[in-house]
């Protein structure tokens, strides 16, 4: 397909009825009582009702909770976008369940984006896990305990189901555009064709109210594993595909169990196969069987086999409602760079890894969150083009670590014949007896925020995620580190621990005026204010989170990461600006 001459642009009327969304995944096999799920209805766009044809800066395709994190970031930071989805709802067609665990990261990245609230009401708080291996216990962990999670203002985990977050999203989107350019989110939109053009690209729509086609200067393809844009843009990816079977069951019980992860490597009422435990929302336990390899989805998802399974682990006169039966296997991939021209690719459509460790749906969001501020700062005239070539430095290096982290994983729980079997069997053994051995049974290696080493915009001593500590502003009230970011509006944070000289006083002034820095400095207990504004750190967490110690300044880049740390108020510091916003070629230091 070549780019759009402009009589060729003009919209036409559906000649057949609009294809409804396809089951995918073994889907059309679930059973279960189901969830309510909110249905959004299609509303025709200009390029339909009036002929308007405009090049839209930025078009995000799907309506997942990558894309719709991407859009909510966007419509904040009054980025106008369009989002297109084929769907009238959120979840996946025939598995609204989908991802539960959302970590720490994620959590404070909602917060920024004004749902959290609503996230850690609705969901459940967790940091306990058990992992057993037949009636043994063979590890356990309390992520209470370890000081790293501790200190943010969110907790380590929430579970809740991956489409009360999508709907979140979207009525904050709908919150954010009324009053300012924000994001046009419009259901049952099929993007069915693609061109790349210099500078831009160009996207064939089909609609209930006919197809048109729209160009616009970035696409963001978040359309999930069965994309198209993959053979449009010619991608190149590393693949592996497994024999390995799932079955979930969301299943609400008459009596309520702690709130606790428990993992079974070895099931004795699975024929001794894996089995997870986690509890949602509204009462509902996610319970994850492993299958036969290559079991037939239609007999796994059945309800009698179901609940066949739960009378054995629970016993036989267990009480409780299927809310939703479904089978699923995966596969392991990651593409070989996440920007081809004006496409950018994130969620599943840049990696596909297994469901161990929960680094799927959080690791998009970060992707999210990764391109929104850099696609806004270049839109803005505030950063350059090179700035979103940083996305693929960053974000590959995740995708590729998290294939890596749960590719290990799937082998320890479904080993081929032979040493990786010999070594699960070994490990199961020790772990039973000697502590030191625990820590290498590998379930899943839980998300954390993947750093950065690899990228041109961040420094050596940047490239790590800032945890979303607390400080006391100046009137001694609390606030936090996301209450920084949003003070900022998108620019780069500045903040510059202990005394400053009269000197480094007015290079901050000037930083201000002429570049996209807001400045802090952050004192301590008993600290004196040299300039307007100043913020206090009596515990050192601010100053921790920043990985800097003593005098020195931290660069907070929107996303809450480092782009670089240093000590004195110098050029140093302007170099380190100009390479966080793509306005220095080289390697920065």
């Amino acid at each position: 397909m070549s780019p759009a001459s402009p009589d060729r642009r003009a919209a036409t009327m559906s000649a057949t009825p609009y294809r409804e969304t396809a089951f995918t995944n073994g889907y059309e096999f679930t059973q279960g009582s189901g969830y309510a799920l909110p249905e959004y209805p299609f509303v025709a766009p200009p390029e339909l009702t009036a002929g308007q044809h405009p090049r839209h800066p930025v078009v995000i395709v799907g309506a997942g909770i990558t894309g719709l994190t991407l859009a909510c970031a966007l419509a904040q930071r009054g980025v106008p976008a369009v989002l297109l989805d084929e769907d009238s709802s959120v979840g996946v067609k025939g598995a609204s369940s989908r991802g539960i665990c959302y970590t720490q990261k994620s959590l404070e990245i909602f917060q920024r984006l004004g749902i959290y609230d609503r996230i850690a009401a609705k969901g459940i708080q967790w940091s306990v896990g058990r992992t057993f291996a037949g009636h043994d216990e063979v590890y356990a962990f309390d992520l209470r305990q370890q000081s790293n999670f501790q200190l943010s203002a969110q907790p380590a985990f929430i579970n809740i189901q991956q489409f009360y977050i999508e709907g979140y999203l979207v009525e904050r989107i709908h919150a954010l555009s009324r009053d300012k350019p924000g994001v046009d989110l419009r259901w049952r939109s099929r993007v069915v064709g693609f061109a790349q053009g210099d500078g831009f690209a160009t996207l064939s729509v089909e609609t209930p109210g006919g197809n048109y086609q729209m160009e616009a200067s970035h696409v963001v393809d978040a359309s999930g594993s069965h994309t198209p844009f993959h053979q449009w843009c010619h991608a190149g990816m590393q693949t592996k595909r497994g024999d390995d079977r799932w079955c979930i069951a969301d299943v609400r019980f008459a009596t309520r169990a702690p709130a606790e992860r428990h993992t079974w490597i070895e099931a004795p009422f699975n024929d001794n196969r894996a089995v997870w435990q986690h509890l949602m929302a509204d009462d509902v336990w996610r319970i994850d069987y492993q299958m036969e390899p290559d079991a037939d989805p239609a007999l796994v998802s059945s309800e009698a086999q179901v609940r066949a399974r739960l009378q054995r682990q629970f016993g036989p006169d267990v009480e409780c409602e299927i809310v939703w039966v479904g089978p699923y296997a995966y596969r392991s991939q990651c593409l070989d760079q996440l920007r081809i021209g004006s496409v950018f690719f994130m969620g599943d459509t840049a990696k596909i890894v297994s469901p161990f460790g929960a680094r799927g749906g959080n690791t998009g969001v970060a992707d999210a969150d990764n391109l929104a501020w850099k696609l806004a700062a270049v839109l803005r005239g505030q950063a350059g083009a090179a700035l979103l070539d940083s996305y693929n430095d960053e974000r590959l290096e995740a995708a590729q670590q998290n294939v890596l982290v749960t590719n290990r994983t799937a082998r320890f729980l479904r080993p081929a014949d032979g040493m990786e079997r010999t070594f699960r069997s070994a490990v199961i053994g020790l772990a039973r007896r000697y502590p030191f051995a625990r820590q290498m049974v590998n379930t899943g290696r839980m998300a954390v925020a993947n750093s950065y080493t690899h990228s041109s915009v961040c420094a050596k001593t940047g490239g790590l995620s800032v945890q979303n500590v607390g400080f006391h502003w100046a009137d001694g009230s609390a606030g936090c580190v996301n209450d920084l970011i949003l003070w900022a509006e998108g620019c780069l944070l500045l903040l510059v621990f202990g005394d400053l000289s009269p000197i480094a006083c007015e290079r901050l002034a000037s930083l201000g005026r002429h570049a996209p820095v807001r400045s802090v400095q952050v004192l301590g207990p008993d600290g004196r204010a040299h300039v307007r504004e100043a913020i206090r750190d009596p515990l050192g967490h601010l100053q921790g989170a920043c990985h800097v110690f003593g005098h020195a300044w931290a660069l907070v880049r929107p996303d809450a990461y480092l782009a670089a740390t240093g000590e004195a108020v110098d050029s140093s510091l302007v170099v380190a600006i100009e390479h966080a916003l793509g306005l220095k070629a080289g390697v920065p230091a």
